[in-house]
């Protein structure tokens, strides 16, 4: 029975494909962008986290934990990572919800138990399953099973991707998925692997290798000020796309914002986004400007 580590399942989502979607969040990814707001998805391994601001101070969770993993000292976080186990048995014990398991293990069959409730909603906006993370394509096997199953019921399958994967993997769920979410950070090399530890030269030739299959492709791009935003990155972009062919010379914009620091403080993961600005709404419209007037379909997700 095949088992992946699902970080969170999250009900009525509209920005993750058509319509009203389910998105199952997997743990584990190959990059490590800095400005990644799922930073709970980035190690394939459970995690527990502490949300200090809902911390009562009662000490149940002391008493919960066998392995002397939590601290109680002032001025320090909750959680001795050296020592945890994330077995869950604090946060079991914590009442408040200060205490959060980042991750458990799922079979298909609870996913797809998961995703199949909300069946009624796919059905009436157009929506489906999306599939995220950290990046879901490290488990081709699973999300296969997942879409075949989709599939079987009439429900819509997507699979958001940054696209840092085996070709085989993409080959494998291709002919069960309805849309991909393709992720272009940045387009030189040596930029791409400073913001997020790996090259880029894989990720571009997936790209093309999935519109050569005919795939339904919506590339994707975190619009972070003073990192991505040049005209240079949107030219070359641009040209990449164009190069594709006319079905993928469309592109979201996604502007970058500081949702997910809160999640850093409760993994005591060190934030580096903090000096840089929030994309408004005008860098916002001059970078879809700029890629409309070089021939590419923008949007921007909001």
């Amino acid at each position: 029975m095949r088992t992946a580590i699902i970080a969170n399942i999250q009900g009525f989502s509209i920005h993750d494909g058509p319509g009203i979607r389910t998105v199952v969040f997997f743990k584990g990814c190959p990059l490590s962008c800095q400005w990644c707001a799922n930073p709970e998805c980035l190690s394939a391994k459970p995690q527990m986290g502490f949300i200090e601001t809902l911390c009562a101070g009662c000490g149940r969770c002391l008493d919960a934990c066998s392995n002397n993993a939590i601290r109680h000292t002032e001025g320090e976080h909750r959680i001795d990572y050296a020592r945890c186990r994330s077995c869950g048995n604090c946060r079991d014990q914590c009442f408040h919800g200060a205490l959060v398991l980042y991750g458990e293990s799922m079979t298909v069959a609870e996913v797809w138990d998961a995703v199949r409730r909300d069946k009624m909603f796919y059905d009436e906006s157009g929506g489906g399953i999306t599939v995220s993370g950290g990046e879901p394509l490290l488990h081709p096997a699973f999300v296969r099973e997942l879409f075949e199953m989709s599939r079987q019921e009439g429900i819509n399958t997507c699979a958001e991707t940054c696209g840092y994967v085996d070709s085989e993997a993409l080959l494998e769920v291709l002919p069960v998925t309805d849309h991909f979410l393709f992720d272009l950070k940045e387009m030189d090399p040596k930029a791409h692997r400073e913001h997020t530890g790996r090259s880029n030269s894989r990720i571009l030739k997936n790209a093309a290798l999935l519109i050569k299959h005919g795939a339904n492709v919506l590339f994707r791009q975190p619009l972070i000020p003073g990192i991505n935003d040049s005209i240079e990155n949107i030219e070359a972009t641009a040209r990449f796309l164009i190069g594709l062919g006319k079905d993928a010379a469309r592109l979201e914009i996604m502007p970058f914002h500081r949702m997910g620091q809160s999640k850093y403080r409760a993994l005591n993961m060190l934030y580096t986004m903090g000096e840089i600005g929030v994309a408004d709404d005008e860098q916002v419209e001059a970078a879809r400007t700029a890629y409309v007037q070089r021939g590419i379909d923008c949007s921007v997700s909001r």
